[in-house]
């Protein structure tokens, strides 16, 4: 009953471009299994209401369908695919941006012995569960108040502080908690994550950046590689790679300048770990999305 109220509330408020009346609320709707596109995962909480998608980390596969959720708690390179989506029945999924602060502030208010105690080691930076019913009644409920826009000012920051709360005790607790925490294995590599980002076309030296996060240098070998599940330098190359798909969506002519522009010296090495990449050459591949007028994007994980 949960799921049929939660795929109408969806269907019905569904926008082009995915926002709605609620900051920090997304609804995703897809008619196609288009192949698999890269983008940044966000840090996010997304539920499937309708058809299923799988998402790659590095190495790790994740699978999700109706009445499961992921949990991204960096932004991440990712690799995306709706796996079961058609025009007559379209994926449905809603997703809520995970604020630190926010979940730092419960945690706060949290009495002794309220909030599971986190296991050892750094949590992966993504984790799929099955979304229990009191955490699918709380984002009916919030979805609802976008019909009721009297009440949605008032109600709609607490639903959210619920579902966080909800978040942060149930299974993947530990990996949203880690969101929260200042001086967290996951904010050191979050500070990582975020400066390879800012600086992804500059070369750097991992003991610098181990550094700059607090971490020894094999600490931060160690959490880097469980939190995005590729080292430090897998890592810059994937940003490189997505930002130059995003540059040459419209610069296609230019692919030696793009290259260049990313942190690539070398164009035969770019053209090389782009085809490896993407599947194609990077002027064909340019060619395409000019062709199908595409634009790679981020998207709802």
């Amino acid at each position: 009953m949960c799921l049929d109220e939660f795929r109408a509330l969806l269907t019905r408020h569904v926008r082009p471009d995915w926002t709605t009346a609620i900051d920090g609320v997304l609804i995703s709707k897809v008619d196609r299994s288009d192949p698999p596109t890269p983008s940044m995962s966000g840090t996010i909480l997304a539920v499937i209401a309708q058809g299923a998608k799988r998402l790659a980390l590095g190495d790790r596969i994740y699978e999700y369908g109706p009445g499961q959720y992921l949990v991204a708690s960096v932004d991440l390179p990712v690799t995306g695919q709706f796996t079961r989506a058609e025009p007559d029945q379209p994926a449905l999924g809603f997703g809520l941006v995970l604020d630190p602060a926010a979940v730092a502030e419960l945690l706060l208010r949290a009495g002794p012995g309220d909030v599971p105690r986190t296991g050892e080691g750094v949590p992966s930076g993504i984790a799929v569960s099955d979304a229990p019913a009191a955490l699918l009644d709380a984002v009916v409920r919030l979805l609802r108040l976008l019909d009721e826009p009297r009440d949605r000012a008032v109600l709609a920051p607490l639903v959210k502080r619920e579902i966080l709360w909800r978040l942060i005790t149930g299974e993947q607790g530990a990996t949203v908690r880690q969101i929260g925490l200042a001086d967290s294995g996951l904010s050191h590599v979050s500070r990582a994550v975020r400066w390879i980002r800012e600086h992804y076309a500059q070369p750097f030296r991992v003991e610098d950046v181990a550094r700059m996060s607090g971490m020894s240098v094999s600490a931060f070998y160690r959490n880097f590689q469980a939190v995005t599940a590729m080292s430090p330098i897998q890592f810059q190359k994937q940003i490189r790679l997505q930002e130059a798909r995003l540059l040459l969506a419209t610069h296609p002519g230019d692919v030696t300048g793009v290259g260049q522009r990313v942190g690539y010296d070398n164009p035969s090495q770019f053209s090389r770990e782009y085809r490896r990449r993407f599947g194609a050459p990077p002027s064909r591949d340019a060619a395409r999305l000019r062709d199908v007028g595409h634009t790679p994007a981020g998207a709802l994980t």
